[in-house]
């Protein structure tokens, strides 16, 4: 039976690997418009935990935002078309951003667990049902 809207009927989780890339994506901007603020703003970063003043250098911090997001948009657009690559990449890059959210737990809690939390239903999507969106394709 054809489908009126020409959409090809997949497993369920093929839409959850289209999250995933749209995720990355935004994602991926915001990474730049973060690593771009870091190296045009000032040059430290200040948090206090526990009554402790943490002073981090941000042009290092900033360049490694701005890698990732460089890195994150076109794999997150890969990632629509099932690509082998973009799925492999995908998961290193939300595992790599899984262990930095883990070092700013300290300072900022909240927001380091949802993005853990997204993080890992990436992981899940992308290593479980990947596949499917690539054989729907």
């Amino acid at each position: 039976m054809s489908n009126a809207t020409g959409y090809r009927s997949g497993s369920g989780w093929t839409d959850w690997v289209r999250f995933a890339g749209v995720i990355l994506i935004v994602g991926g901007i915001f990474n730049l418009i973060q690593g771009l603020a870091a190296l045009l703003g000032p040059d430290a970063y200040f948090g206090v935990v526990n009554g402790e003043l943490l002073v981090f250098n941000v042009e290092g911090w900033g360049w490694w935002n701005v890698l990732i997001g460089a890195l994150t948009i076109p794999t997150g657009i890969a990632l629509f078309g099932g690509a082998t690559w973009a799925r492999i990449v995908a998961v290193v890059l939300a595992v790599a951003s899984a262990i930095v959210q883990m070092i700013l737990v300290p300072v900022q809690p909240w927001w380091s667990f949802i993005v853990i939390g997204i993080d890992v239903l990436i992981i899940y999507a992308i290593v479980a049902h990947g596949k499917d969106l690539r054989d729907q394709n």
